[in-house]
């Protein structure tokens, strides 16, 4: 409960003081919806002129309407194995906890409605999209307590099951490292066309960039293959580098193509700054 605690007070307050108002203007409601009725003001657009009440009346009225905002925005986070690494001061699963319930209280204050679905190579877990200061706090003591069955990422599969629970039309937020070997581009394709869909990558630095330390034992988190892997090569270093700019290159190809904003932050980097971007994107400044 501390940890859930400590996420609460960190996200909420910039959930408060800086997402509120991008959050809100990147995530539109489905409308506008008569309000009321007040006298006519210079500049104010003749069409919106109420005859009927300013037939009543020595004055002119004008119908006021306001945004129909409520919302259901989706979390699609990653669980798997690949997440739990971190060499700069947190995980990459601890950096998608902070974004998630960042997003999660934002959503919450322009009274949307959240839920998240957990997925490695299967689904882990469906919470359906409700509202409330309660709710929130489940979904951060599930993002933090979760232990996944699964090791490796399907992004296909936790696509395909998002598909077929939500019918009604969703904010989308795809949080991942995106470490799958698989083409999931036609699920991404079919998610976007139904969705609000965007995605956040998160990643360590030492996936782009090894340091030169000598000999290196390294797992793969996910299958659990074990190799040394001697990092004073420049070729391995450079191999690295290049595996990584390949990797994120067909990444952004499957974004672009979709026409999906998204963004890049590092378990090193201020989220607070990927996640603006990611907003002022969606509003085309």
């Amino acid at each position: 409960m501390k940890r859930v605690r400590r996420i609460e007070i960190k996200t909420r307050a910039l959930s408060n003081n800086i997402f509120a108002g991008e959050y809100h203007s990147a995530f539109k409601g489905r409308g506008m919806s008569f309000c009321e009725v007040r006298e006519y003001q210079p500049g104010d657009d003749v069409r919106d002129i109420d005859w009927n009440v300013s037939a009543r009346s020595e004055r002119t009225y004008v119908k006021v309407y306001e945004e129909e905002r409520e919302l259901t925005v989706m979390l699609l986070i990653d669980v798997s194995a690949s997440l739990d690494f971190g060499s700069q001061g947190q995980t990459q699963r601890e950096l998608i906890t902070e974004i998630a319930a960042t997003i999660a209280f934002s959503a919450i204050r322009n009274n949307d409605k959240i839920g998240v679905l957990f997925f490695s190579d299967r689904i882990e877990k469906f919470i359906p999209p409700a509202k409330g200061k309660g709710h929130i706090l489940l979904i951060i003591r599930e993002l933090l307590t979760l232990q996944p069955k699964g090791r490796r990422t399907d992004m296909k599969v936790g696509l395909e099951y998002f598909m077929r629970m939500m019918r009604k039309r969703s904010v989308t937020f795809l949080l991942s490292d995106f470490l799958d070997g698989n083409d999931y581009s036609t699920q991404i394709a079919m998610v976007r066309q139904k969705h609000d869909l965007v995605a956040v990558q998160v990643y360590d630095r030492r996936m782009a960039e090894l340091p030169n330390v000598g000999l290196l034992k390294v797992e793969d988190a996910e299958t659990g293959h074990l190799q040394y892997i001697d990092t004073s090569s420049r070729q391995v270093r450079k191999a690295q580098s290049l595996w990584w700019k390949n990797k994120n290159e067909s990444l952004r190809n499957i974004f672009e193509h979709s026409r999906i904003n998204y963004t890049s932050i590092a378990t090193n980097e201020d989220y607070v700054k990927g996640l603006k971007k990611l907003f002022a994107s969606k509003t085309g400044k």
